[in-house]
């Protein structure tokens, strides 16, 4: 489960924050004003990992050079 934190009060402690996130390899969502608005992570040069994040977040276009919801959309005249 990842951690959250205010950005006021990441900012006094951010280097210990970070040294959590190298060690431990977990992520810390930091929030403005109760809202998620950055998410920090360990960083990974593995491909492997990479991909995982980007599977199955690609749909399938059977014909990508027909229109898009063309229905949606009312001729000017």
């Amino acid at each position: 489960m990842s951690k959250m934190v205010s950005k006021s009060k990441f900012k006094p402690k951010s280097l210990g924050y970070f040294r959590q996130i190298e060690e431990k390899g977990e992520e810390l969502i930091i929030t403005d004003r109760g809202r998620p608005v950055l998410k920090v992570v360990r960083y990974s040069s593995d491909s492997e990992t990479a991909a995982k994040l980007l599977r199955n977040s690609v749909k399938k276009y059977v014909d990508p050079t027909e229109p898009v919801a063309s229905e949606d959309w009312e001729a000017a005249g």
